[in-house]
């Protein structure tokens, strides 16, 4: 609320990991989480500031980007400045930020900018002051105007609401918010006036797709949104339908093992609309018996009341067996609160290769193609079945600025006949540019699976090869982008069906991954289990004990 009133705008507060400096992208401002409560109100002071006072504009980031200390040095001035412009309505405790020698040199954003190119003697900003993330600044700028070149989005379209007007006699007896609004803070000019009006918002949480095994089960803070990748796509998968009906695509960094550092922005994914041919008999029914094997997987704790044991006292249970005692009669005994490890917690994104070199014939006489596509559909029947959130997306590419993925189905979309027609449509073709496919899935379920366990699925015959992207390159790629994912959170794992791919080959490919070579399809069943909680189980011990790098600059050395 306070970062709302003081920025001008409708904008969130998240927190970034451990030793990241505050930023903001324009529409959520990301401060310290292991700080104490009263340095992360002066994060939040000084990026309000620089969003109110102009200090972050497009002309003057595009100046600043991939020149950091030149970002450093702006900084150091224009916090100030932009500080001295909110000085009226800041809390009382931040005025000490204000350093009013520092101020009074520049009275614009645009002179704190000369003086920050110039060879004048500049100090180091306070740590609070936080950094200027130019990169997700300039597509966050991209995604508000419509216009620019990068291809880039942010996790979040920027929406102007407008506030509704209070009647006069509101809230009139609402002691809180009269003393709030009379506070420091408030005073009684604009700033009071519109603390007032936000608290007579009404703010809604739309959730995405049907009620069922494919809505949310909760969202969790563990992803992109409560702490910040080493390397990442400034995309949201979010914002992937608008981008793509508009013939755009989404930007993500590539590894090079030769120079030993990140290409950013290097590949561009689109996702392409899934072939509509009709199938009159789509088998999508039969999941191989998988369901067993893969309902014991992804069981969440949920509180359950009213029973004969538990860790806690359910409350109304406890009082309603006194008043029954106190009447003459039984009470009943179940007046605990037991949690059980009953709730499906489990979002699963299966990613099929549907490029030129599935088509070839594997060792069972069937292509490579086809049985790989029968385990997606066994995969997504079964655990949708089961009630777990699950997506399924082909992919194929022509070259780093064409890697097509096929959303055959989102994890809003429901599991019909027009899902598995979509699967058996899909015609092999093109290269495989592997780790840009991966770490599009790994977005789309970071962003989008609502659940606090993920797990990305590879089906491919581990080829990773495209126009620029020889083996031993494509090699390297893809077990980085499968590391990345990991680090995020998400749990990966690796099916080869039917292919005769050499097993050295796929451990160059799929790293430390977990992953197997399965010949037929009919196999699955005695593999699939182990597979899921060892990708699950290494990628739990990883978010426990991994300190998450802090910038790309550091991945890169």
């Amino acid at each position: 609320m306070l970062a709302s009133a003081l920025s001008r705008r409708d904008i969130r507060v998240d927190h970034t990991v451990l030793g990241i400096p505050a930023w903001t992208n324009g529409t959520v401002i990301y401060v310290d989480g292991s700080a104490d409560f009263r340095y992360q109100l002066k994060e939040l002071c000084v990026q309000s500031a620089l969003l109110v006072a102009g200090s972050l504009s497009r002309e003057l980031v595009q100046r600043l980007a991939r020149r950091p200390e030149l970002a450093k040095r702006y900084l150091a001035v224009e916090g100030h400045r932009a500080l001295s412009t909110l000085k009226d309505v800041l809390p009382p405790v931040m005025q000490s930020l204000i350093d009013n020698a520092t101020a009074s040199r520049s009275n614009s954003a645009a002179d704190s900018l000369n003086i920050a190119l110039s060879r004048e003697s500049i100090a180091t900003p306070p740590q609070c002051f936080g950094a200027i993330r130019a990169r997700e600044l300039l597509a966050a700028h991209q995604h508000a105007g419509g216009s620019g070149s990068s291809g880039q989005h942010v996790p979040r379209q920027q929406q102007k609401k407008e506030l509704t007007e209070l009647a006069e006699d509101a809230n009139h007896d609402d002691e809180d918010i009269e003393d709030f609004a009379t506070s420091p803070v408030g005073g009684g000019g604009g700033l009071g006036k519109l603390l007032q009006k936000m608290f007579q918002m009404v703010r809604k949480v739309k959730g995405d797709g049907a009620l069922g095994a494919d809505s949310a089960t909760h969202w969790s803070r563990s992803g992109a949104r409560a702490k910040v990748r080493a390397v990442h796509s400034t995309a949201s998968a979010e914002t992937v339908d608008d981008a793509f009906g508009k013939g755009k695509g989404i930007l993500y960094p590539e590894w090079d093992v030769h120079q030993r550092r990140y290409r950013y922005d290097w590949c561009t994914v689109k996702e392409i609309d899934p072939p509509a041919e009709s199938h009159t008999s789509v088998m999508w029914m039969h999941q191989y018996d998988l369901r067993k094997p893969l309902a014991r997987l992804g069981m969440g704790l949920d509180r359950y009341h009213r029973q004969t044991q538990g860790d806690d006292i359910d409350i109304d249970a406890a009082i309603e067996a006194q008043v029954e005692m106190m009447a003459g009669s039984a009470p009943d005994e179940s007046v605990y609160i037991e949690s059980k490890r009953r709730r499906r917690d489990l979002s699963v994104l299966v990613l099929l290769d549907i490029s030129g070199s599935v088509s070839q014939e594997g060792s069972s006489g069937t292509s490579v193609h086809d049985q790989q596509r029968n385990v997606a559909a066994a995969l997504i029947a079964a655990l949708h079945k089961i009630g777990d959130r699950v997506a399924l997306y082909a992919f194929h590419s022509q070259g780093r600025s064409d890697v097509h993925l096929v959303p055959v189905k989102r994890f809003a979309e429901g599991l019909d006949n027009t899902v598995m027609s979509r699967l058996y449509s899909l015609k092999p073709g093109a290269y495989s540019r592997l780790g840009a496919a991966i770490r599009h899935g790994a977005s789309v379920l970071i962003d989008r699976s609502g659940t606090s366990r993920r797990l990305l699925v590879v089906l491919s015959d581990g080829l990773a090869y495209d126009h620029g992207y020889e083996p031993a390159y494509g090699a390297a790629d893809a077990r980085q982008a499968l590391a990345e994912a990991r680090r995020d959170g998400v749990g990966c794992l690796c099916v080869c069906v039917g292919a005769n791919t050499d097993a050295e080959v796929l451990r160059r490919v799929f790293g430390s991954a977990a992953h197997a070579t399965i010949p037929n399809h009919d196999q699955l069943i005695q593999t699939i289990g182990p597979l899921f909680r060892s990708a699950l189980r290494s990628t739990d011990v990883r978010r426990k004990f991994s300190k998450p790098r802090r910038n790309k600059e550091e991945v890169a050395s």
